[in-house]
């Protein structure tokens, strides 16, 4: 499985950011990927204000965009993720398209980034957002694969949930900021990689440095082992991942983390 991973820059234009989203996919496609990934909030500045402004309904014209190109190209498309409108809501959703322009998945991001470090980033979007209630997977060729967004990534639950579905790989549409990245964005990816025993994929916009959030950058994927394939730096690029899925075997049977879990153990109870 190749996949592309799409840091681009994104701005307050969101038709223009979504013209550079399908020419960076048809670049990636020329490239021979299979899957394409945009980042987190590519359409929209992350500010709370522009949320709602930028959203759309089901069956706008981005998710109707990457459909018609998705069956075009005849590839996958992870679509970052986008505010979508509905229920009167404001949601952080991403769109998955499947080789003929089907939706295959709608990931709702299920816990909002709502935090404040002493000395460091506040943000709170819950301000604005609704939460979702999922946890996704899809089908494809290559197997079983999950999605989830950015803040979700810091809880193992939604992490091993995903994984005992059969989810071989991970994709996480990111913006970390240069308070939280420094500090967990690696760290993070490696972890769930190791934990499940599967591969991670984190795409986020390129950094900004004049942006009101100014995302940290260093899009990468890493293997079951927790080894770093590729990583970004700040700029805006677009790399390429060859994911060796039957990786997954081999590491689960050096390292029988899933097949020993005691479930029998798991559950807090009173004494």
């Amino acid at each position: 499985m190749r996949v592309a991973l799409i840091q681009m820059r994104v701005t307050a234009d969101k038709a223009a950011n979504l013209r550079t989203a399908c020419e960076k996919i048809r670049a990636a496609k020329q490239a021979g990927a299979d899957i394409a990934v945009l980042p987190e909030m590519f359409c929209c500045p992350y500010e709370n204000r522009c949320f709602r402004a930028y959203g759309e309904p089901e069956g706008g014209e981005v998710q109707e965009t990457l459909s018609r190109l998705a069956a075009e190209l005849g590839l996958y498309i992870v679509g970052g993720s986008i505010p979508e409108l509905a229920e009167g809501n404001v949601y952080n959703t991403s769109f998955v398209y499947g080789r003929n322009g089907q939706l295959l998945a709608r990931h709702r991001k299920v816990h909002l980034f709502d935090i404040d470090v002493e000395g460091g980033q506040s943000f709170r979007e819950s301000d604005t957002l609704s939460p979702g209630n999922a946890v996704t997977t899809f089908e494809t060729e290559f197997g079983t694969c999950g999605l989830c967004i950015c803040f979700d990534l810091r809880f193992e639950e939604l992490a091993r949930c995903m994984c005992l579905r059969g989810a071989k790989v991970l994709f996480v549409p990111a913006a970390f900021n240069m308070t939280t990245g420094p500090a967990h964005w690696e760290l993070l990816f490696r972890q769930r990689a190791v934990d499940n025993q599967c591969f991670t994929v984190g795409v986020s916009p390129a950094r900004d440095e004049h942006a009101s959030y100014v995302a940290y950058g260093n899009s990468m994927a890493v293997d079951p082992w927790g080894t770093v394939l590729c990583r970004a730096g700040a700029e805006e690029t677009t790399l390429l991942a060859d994911l060796e899925l039957n990786r997954l075997e081999a590491v689960r049977k050096q390292l029988p983390i899933l097949s020993a879990r005691r479930t029998d153990l798991y559950e807090v109870r009173e004494r």
